[in-house]
């Protein structure tokens, strides 16, 4: 009895450090202006995983400001993928499978439109910004970016 008791309070007390890592997760979520101004990105939990869909880009329709067709922007135009060069730019996810792990939030890749390229990534709050760092192969050899949330 005494056992079940113990294994029981043990239990209770992990609890509350399961719903903090949760928070502390989810932290990331919103929305979010690229370090350049030139876009703004919606961080949301994609399943057990966390994602980023292109929300607004400076140049995402055409110069006289109309949308571009049905699709109400431009094309992925530089995808090496020709099948997918007609998707459009706005909600286009470019940040997936994201997990957080010890204030990181890795494992996941960013696609940038702009170059059709596709890169690991890692992101990680800092001071209220978002350290986004894009690297091929080893991370030493990558480029963070800093994001700031959009109120």
């Amino acid at each position: 009895m005494k056992l079940l008791l113990i294994i029981g309070l043990l239990l209770l007390s992990t609890i509350p450090a399961l719903f903090a890592q949760i928070t502390d997760a989810d932290k990331l979520l919103g929305v979010w202006q690229t370090a350049e101004k030139d876009g703004k990105i919606d961080l949301y939990k994609s399943g057990t995983t966390y994602a980023g869909k292109l929300i607004w880009a400076i140049d995402m329709f055409e110069r006289d400001g109309k949308p571009r067709g049905a699709a109400q922007s431009k094309p992925d135009a530089n995808n090496p993928d020709p099948a997918l060069r007609n998707r459009p730019l706005q909600n286009l996810v470019i940040l997936t499978g994201f997990s957080y792990r010890d204030g990181v939030w890795g494992g996941g890749s960013i696609y940038d439109p702009s170059s059709g390229k596709t890169y690991r990534c890692t992101m990680k709050l800092t001071n209220g910004k978002l350290d986004i760092r894009g690297y091929v192969g080893i991370s030493l050899f990558g480029k963070t970016v800093t994001w700031n949330r959009v109120n």
